[in-house]
């Protein structure tokens, strides 16, 4: 049930403000309109029909009494004049259907229902209805003592124009009101937009435009002002960070520096290659820690073509000796930073060369994403582990021997940087048996 309302519902808030704001009116005139027809044109109809009826049976009573050509034509004179009736009498004649039932053979319409049930109250004699809905006249055949009396009036004698002019006034007003609303909402809907442009260009890494400021509702105007302070407040913790880290970089370079320098002067003896293997592992970790604190740094993102990027990335795995098979055709600019976006491949390339023998790399653009798989033929990785592995410094190999993997930030940045370009990235079971990345960008 929930599940069935929430499909038709809008999907914006525009349609469901407009929703709430028009549904009640919408009530409200569909009520009214009710009430009216039931209370007001129906009775009024029904009063109508009952005057026409009394004079119809009036008529029949006094032709009746004198059918000389004298008293009918006076009678038609009468009618005519003061009651819009046109009145002929056909002497001899029959009704083909002598039943007192009006609705034998008649077009159901209520003008027909409402004055045959006024004639059956009053009139009391057999009749028929004959209703021309084009030429709006009815006619009514009353068999009378030595014939049949025929009343030919207008339907206007029978239906009041008020009904239509209240449904057209209700149709009018509905308009109006819902063009206002529309304007209104418009307005109130414009800066929630302009706040979740912001949100969404801030999360991707660029720029907020400077136009950008709390406007509209109070609320609106409180969630934009808390949007621009933690913006700043993590534009200065990037920054307080990336100094740190410049610090933290040259601190730990220097004594690794002269602990090299100091290990390259000793000589060659199996101590000195292991020191020196150790100094590596130590400046690797280092940098490696580094890249996933450092971030996405101070760089700015730009329109880049994916090709250029992708056939680097293959490139430096090829002098490597493996074997890369890169599918990517058609136009792949997408908008992102492209040194991090670059590190991001490298990283999840080399994963699958540290791993497997053969890569595979394909880039297929939708409509509104581009979507990158990268294959290998490694010994993949556990249905179980899939969510563990994008945890920083999480190993599957837990002796966290340095020869048999990295210090378990590969995945992580790779996750960091997709994530920050708007991006999703998973991993599956690749159909060469190793192991499928897939990263998802919007285009």
């Amino acid at each position: 049930m929930k599940g069935g309302i929430k499909k038709i519902l809008p999907r914006t808030l525009f349609g469901r403000s407009l929703m709430i704001l028009v549904t009640p009116i919408l009530l409200i005139q569909i009520i009214s309109t009710v009430v009216f027809f039931d209370r007001h044109w129906v009775k009024m109809t029904d009063r109508l029909a009952f005057s026409v009826a009394g004079e119809i049976a009036m008529i029949a009573d006094r032709v009746e009494k004198d059918a000389s050509a004298s008293a009918l034509n006076e009678i038609k004179t009468y009618a005519g004049q003061n009651l819009e009736l046109l009145i002929n009498f056909e002497p001899e004649a029959r009704l083909e259907d002598e039943r007192h039932d009006g609705h034998a053979g008649l077009k159901e319409t209520v003008i027909s229902r409402t004055l045959a049930k006024a004639m059956d109250a009053q009139v009391r004699r057999p009749y028929l209805i004959n209703v021309d809905v084009n030429e709006k006249w009815v006619e009514v055949s009353v068999t009378v003592t030595d014939g049949v009396l025929r009343v030919s009036l207008p339907q206007r004698r029978l239906f009041s124009s008020s009904g239509y002019i209240f449904l057209l006034w209700m149709i009018a007003i509905s308009l109006v009101l819902l063009m206002v609303a529309i304007l209104f909402m418009r307005n109130q809907i414009r800066p929630i937009r302009r706040l979740a442009v912001a949100a969404e260009r801030f999360g991707k890494g660029m720029d907020v435009p400077t136009s950008f400021k709390p406007e509209g509702a109070r609320e609106v105007r409180q969630a934009a002002s808390a949007f621009l302070d933690m913006q700043e407040r993590i534009k200065r913790q990037i920054q307080q960070r990336t100094a740190m880290l410049a610090g933290v970089s040259h601190d730990l370079r220097t004594p690794l520096t002269r602990m090299k320098l100091q290990a390259a002067m000793l000589g060659n003896n199996p101590d000195v290659e292991a020191l020196k293997s150790d100094i590596a592992d130590m400046e690797r970790m280092i940098d490696a820690y580094l890249d996933f604190a450092r971030g996405e740094g101070g760089e700015q993102a730009s329109r880049t073509d994916l090709k250029a990027i992708l056939d680097r990335v293959a490139a430096g795995v090829r002098r490597q000796g493996v074997k890369v098979d890169l599918s990517a055709e058609g136009d792949l600019s997408l908008h992102m930073r492209p040194v991090a976006f670059e590190r991001c491949l490298t990283n999840l390339v080399n994963n699958a060369r540290k791993y497997g023998g053969d890569i595979w790399i394909d880039v297929v653009r939708g409509e509104d994403e581009v979507v990158i798989t990268i294959d290998d033929n490694g010994p993949g990785i556990p249905d179980e582990k899939m969510e563990d592995v994008f945890r920083p410094f999480y190993r599957i190999d837990e002796s966290r021997n340095p020869a048999t993997g990295g210090v378990g930030l590969g995945l992580p940045i790779a996750q960091d940087i997709i994530h920050s370009h708007g991006g999703e990235i998973m991993l599956a079971h690749s159909p060469h048996g190793g192991l499928r990345v897939k990263i998802t960008m919007p285009a």
